[in-house]
């Protein structure tokens, strides 16, 4: 049976992760939140492969919390957002196979990393190693590079997949492990590369100020 990966964790099985996701959700009391910053975090990345993931998460994730149980006789998971309103979603659900979209967009973030690491390093030579949104100064460890302050990722890669005719026309070289695969078209990952470049509008934020941020 092949590995599952929820973000950067690796388990042997999908049963593996389900058993890590359910440690997380027995470790807390109903009602309660989930404070330990490695089971968010955890959690982040998983409602990440939720089909209606950017519904669910709407204007941002400020923390989830245990839910009652509602069609059965266990808990889940709430969604507490920065608007204070919240949401239910199933874990269950997010541990299904990725679609063929969600597996291209991992690859195009992966494509694009080039970018990415330029931008922050460009930003930490510069000596402005300081968020754009409450202008604190980061440490190198509590940096994320992220793109708040202009179109979401998500949106300049469904401008670019409709411009290559749909997600199902974008072939993937297989892979076992995330994030490894590439565009098989070497010619339309360049396209890709570009088209980010041209459109993604990238700022500094720390980690925790990222993570509460809308998924972008």
């Amino acid at each position: 049976m092949p590995a599952f990966w929820i973000g950067h964790r690796r388990y042997q099985t999908k049963g593996d992760a389900k058993k890590a996701v359910q440690e997380v959700l027995y470790r807390y009391t109903v009602g309660s939140i989930v404070d330990q910053e490695e089971d968010h975090l955890l959690l982040l990345d998983l409602l990440d492969l939720h089909h209606e993931a950017a519904d669910k998460i709407g204007p941002g994730v400020q923390s989830f919390a245990i839910a009652p149980p509602q069609r059965g006789p266990y808990p889940g998971f709430e969604v507490i957002r920065t608007d204070q309103s919240r949401i239910d979603f199933s874990y269950l659900t997010c541990l299904k196979p990725p679609t063929h979209r969600q597996q291209v967009l991992n690859v195009m973030r992966d494509e694009v990393k080039p970018t990415i690491n330029a931008y922050f390093e460009f930003r930490h030579s510069a000596g402005t190693l300081v968020s754009d949104q409450s202008h604190t100064p980061l440490e190198t460890t509590n940096t994320a590079v992220s793109y708040f302050r202009g179109p979401a990722f998500v949106d300049i890669a469904e401008a670019f997949a409709q411009s290559a005719g749909g997600w199902e026309t974008i072939e993937l070289t297989p892979s076992t492990e995330p994030g490894l695969g590439r565009f098989s078209d070497r010619d339309l990952a360049q396209r890709w590369f570009t088209h980010h470049q041209e459109q993604a509008e990238l700022g500094l934020l720390s980690t925790w100020e990222n993570q509460r941020c809308p998924r972008r």
